[in-house]
């Protein structure tokens, strides 16, 4: 995945700082310019395809909102504000995310989190039905490269998720249930701590599923579908 470009609008150097900063952490996204007011930001915008703009909503000018009406083809943007009154009609122009300040870096995290998972949504949409088609998961600091048709099973454990696949294990910080809505229909939810993929099946009975050497277990909730779905696949 190229480097995402963005833009900072903000007339406070220090809110322009802070986010600079918290941005140096995601290695994904690159700061093309730091703006004070929209105008500037525009002009920025002629010269470069700018994929991501953390905006504050009170400017010089033209306000967040007034920018953001104003743009044909909008990146995602992630409105960073004092006020809360503008989060309804902020929702309503579709951007990514809204930042109360003073913005916490746990809250920033998420943030990105939630641009991640779309961005990488998005190139799935495009490869999902292709030979190579493939996903990006990050771990331990990299985005990750993992071809869908490689992975045996994923297993949930808390917070993170164990992605087996045919040559190794990769761990990631991800729900399982964010990881399943990536995936195309040849993954199946069997159990709430385990998804298969159903190529990958060498034998099942009604309470387990075998994938090689590994027996993964049926959950009570998951039997009726999971019947129903492998039972089509005869």
């Amino acid at each position: 995945m190229d480097s995402l470009k963005c833009l900072i609008i903000d007339d406070e150097p220090l809110a322009q700082n802070v986010i600079e900063n918290y941005l140096k952490s995601f290695s994904f996204i690159e700061v093309v310019a730091k703006c004070d007011n929209a105008i500037v930001a525009l002009e920025w915008m002629k010269k470069k395809k700018i994929n991501l703009i953390f905006l504050d909503i009170s400017m010089p000018f033209i306000s967040g909102i007034e920018f953001i009406k104003s743009l044909k083809d909008a990146p995602q943007i992630i409105l960073t504000t004092a006020h809360k009154e503008f989060a309804i009609e902020s929702y309503e122009l579709n951007v990514l995310d809204y930042l109360l300040k003073p913005i916490s870096f746990e809250r920033f995290m998420k943030a990105i989190d939630k641009l991640y998972i779309q961005i990488v949504e998005t190139i799935n949409a495009a490869t999902k039905d292709e030979p190579d088609a493939f996903i990006y998961v990050k771990s331990e600091k990299k985005n990750v490269r993992i071809l869908l048709k490689d992975i045996l099973f994923i297993e949930s454990i808390k917070d993170y998720i164990k992605i087996h696949t045919t040559d190794k294990v990769i761990v990631t910080q991800v729900s399982i249930s964010t990881i399943e809505q990536r995936l195309p229909e040849n993954f199946l939810r069997i159990h709430r701590s385990f998804i298969i993929a159903k190529d990958k099946i060498t034998a099942y009975t009604q309470h387990d599923v075998e994938i090689g050497k590994h027996e993964i277990p049926i959950g009570r909730n998951y039997k009726m579908a999971v019947s129903k779905s492998l039972s089509a696949a005869k």
